[in-house]
C-alpha cells in the first residue's frame, strides 16, 4: 500500500459504519493487507477477544 493509501484506510477507519472488510475492498487489497499496514488494527482485535 502507498502512504496515500495508508492514510486514506486510517480516516475511513474513523467512520462508525466503516468495516476493515469494506475499506480493503475499496483500496483493491486484502484485509490482511490493511492490518499489515495499520497495525493498531490488529491490536484492537486482539484485545476483543479478550
Amino acid at each position: 500500500m502507498t502512504a496515500e493509501q495508508v492514510r486514506h484506510a486510517r480516516a475511513l477507519l474513523t467512520q462508525p459504519d466503516a468495516t476493515v472488510s469494506s475499506i480493503a475492498r475499496l483500496l483493491g487489497v486484502s484485509r490482511s493487507t490493511i492490518y499489515k499496514y495499520v497495525p493498531e488494527l490488529a491490536v484492537d482485535r486482539l484485545e476483543c477477544r479478550i
